[in-house]
């Protein structure tokens, strides 16, 4: 039988606590901030708040990479919001956000119903947005996709190009870079598509995301907002690159933001790059939830007037 009595005990005041008052939520605070407990991933959002506004004060460097969902379920005028409030320095996206980008932009919808369409074929199928991908894609040859895309959607006879985030890279002449993969996206499977001048203008945008991520410093932040795959990858590529030819890009700090927690992102977005130097956070919620917290921080954080825009 174990002896009980011998078991050694000690003072609860002689205690190390993680969990203090002075951290928890205040609910009748003015501020938001301090309705956020400073503990877990209270904490480290309000951080990466911290870090974001350091970036943009300090011009350090503000890539934020998106895949599909954030565009296509509304958060586009958060984005081009923190453009317009200087947060943002490069958008990369993966080859699904411009589709959804220029239907918004072009009918003020998007988002089809997969499964259904898939039963008859029909997924994907929509004329007009291919024949205006394919058609920009086939112009400017030497314009990226990206830049391609958001200056045809600003020039272009598209009623909701205020919605676009695309269009707001062009207007405020903040690169917008495309990386996918050939197969990936719907316009890949219409007759038009030019795999030779698809891939020379995602080729362009590498290398601008490159570029990016060379001038990348220790006030730096890089943000990824749901991809899964594709963005984590080219970002990890673009990075050696940088390094491999001699630049200092360490000590930056790294985020993600995505519904549940992946493999790709955390490991090559918020672990490998700041291995060195740097620190990452790795949130999970649902985008549009997330990132209109994230929002509203910021422009608290910065002290920011922001009467906002008619689309918020």
């Amino acid at each position: 039988m174990i002896d009980f009595s011998r078991i050694r005990t000690y003072p609860l005041q002689l205690r190390a606590n993680k969990s203090r008052l002075a951290d928890f939520a205040r609910p009748d605070a003015r501020r938001l901030a301090e309705r956020i407990p400073d503990l877990s991933a209270g904490r480290d959002l309000k951080a990466l708040v911290a870090a974001l506004s350091e970036a943009r004060r300090s011009g350090g460097g503000l890539l934020w990479m998106s895949g599909a969902h954030p565009i296509k379920c509304g958060l586009g005028p958060i984005l081009i919001r923190l453009m317009e409030l200087g947060f943002v320095t490069h958008v990369a996206t993966n080859g699904a956000a411009p589709i959804h980008d220029l239907e918004i932009a072009l009918i003020g919808e998007t988002s089809e119903d997969v499964l259904n369409g898939l039963r008859d074929g029909s997924f994907g199928m929509a004329r007009e947005t291919a024949a205006l991908m394919h058609g920009i894609v086939n112009g400017e040859p030497d314009r990226g996709l990206g830049s391609s895309i958001g200056h045809a959607i600003l020039q272009g006879d598209f009623p909701h190009r205020d919605m676009s985030v695309f269009a707001a890279c062009a207007r405020l002449g903040i690169p917008v870079t495309v990386h996918s993969a050939i197969g990936t996206e719907v316009i890949h499977m219409h007759p038009g598509f030019d795999p030779v001048r698809h891939g020379r203008k995602v080729h362009a945008d590498f290398q601008t995301m490159i570029e990016t991520v060379r001038t990348l410093d220790p006030a730096g932040v890089v943000v990824n907002l749901g991809s899964g795959v594709i963005l984590p990858e080219v970002f990890l590529r673009s990075l050696n690159i940088a390094r491999n030819l001699g630049d200092d890009a360490f000590g930056f700090t790294t985020a993600v933001f995505d519904m549940e927690r992946l493999y790709r992102p955390y490991e090559n977005v918020v672990h490998r790059p700041t291995e060195g130097g740097g620190t990452g956070y790795y949130f999970v919620g649902q985008h549009e939830l997330m990132l209109p917290l994230l929002y509203c921080l910021l422009v608290e954080g910065a002290n920011l007037h922001d009467p906002g825009r008619s689309a918020l």
